[in-house]
């Protein structure tokens, strides 16, 4: 039963999104933008590398790790401000049209919802990841020398993992208030907090500094990018997704006594 309504849930939403003009036009903002910067990163690694030729220069250089950390560090700056535009009406939209109380007063759990929804959005943004996969992997097809997979793999799985967490949040934040646009600069403001942590911390020092810096997204994504299975950015990342999931369930239960 409860996954005959996670299964109904996650499939509301992921038709939502696809029958939404605002999703399409978010797809393809981050489509033609990603596309641009594509472009001009791979143009300056080229024009940088005839420079270097011109010279006389022969230090030996990875072009291609070069690329992907120039393109994804770019791609990911981009999410940043497009992940809560696919979260910001995940529930305010709901509390919008009045249908939030009827989810709050039904039988299926908060967490069935929060987690339907979660995995809808989340897919809704792998789709939209594909065609930047599909450049990828005509680039890193021709480079010489190769590009270990498992790299590439890696930053990429990442990235995943990273929008999770941060639609996580974005859902939660969602969930207390029925103005999307609140809901979107609320979530980019936490969101942009926690990516700066890792200059923040140093600055306050001592055992909290050290302590803020543990929870730093940027820092956390960047052992992706170098091919780095860390065990505890996986954890740290993992613990932002529950935590998004847990506040968000608490919400509308706090929502569901307030109208029983």
């Amino acid at each position: 039963m409860i996954i005959a309504n996670l299964i109904a849930i996650f499939r509301k939403e992921l038709q939502g999104y696809f029958a939404s003009p605002f999703a399409y036009i978010v797809a393809a903002v981050f489509w033609l933008i990603s596309g641009i910067f594509l472009t001009l990163v791979l143009y300056n690694i080229t024009l940088d590398l005839a420079t270097q030729e011109q010279n006389g220069i022969t230090v030996p250089r990875d072009v291609a790790y070069e690329f992907l950390g120039g393109f994804l560090g770019v791609a990911i700056s981009l999410l940043l401000v497009l992940l809560p535009a696919l979260s910001m009406g995940l529930y305010a939209e709901e509390r919008k049209r009045g249908t939030l109380e009827l989810l709050a007063t039904s039988p299926i759990t908060n967490w069935v919802v929060a987690v339907g929804k979660l995995f809808g959005v989340v897919t809704f943004f792998t789709v939209m990841m594909v065609p930047i996969w599909i450049y990828q992997a005509i680039l890193f097809s021709a480079a010489t020398p190769p590009m270990p997979p498992q790299v590439v793999l890696l930053a990429n799985a990442g990235i995943i993992i990273l929008a999770t967490a941060i639609l996580s949040l974005g859902m939660f934040i969602s969930s207390l208030t029925e103005s999307s646009i609140l809901a979107y600069i609320l979530t980019f403001v936490l969101v942009l907090f926690l990516w700066i942590l890792d200059t923040i911390a140093p600055r306050i020092g001592g055992v909290f500094g050290e302590a803020l810096s543990h929870l730093s997204l940027f820092d956390s994504y960047n052992n992706f990018t170098t091919g780095i299975l860390d065990t505890s950015s996986i954890v740290l990342f993992a613990s932002y997704i529950f935590l998004g999931i847990f506040l968000t369930a608490q919400s509308i239960e706090a929502l569901r006594l307030q109208r029983s």
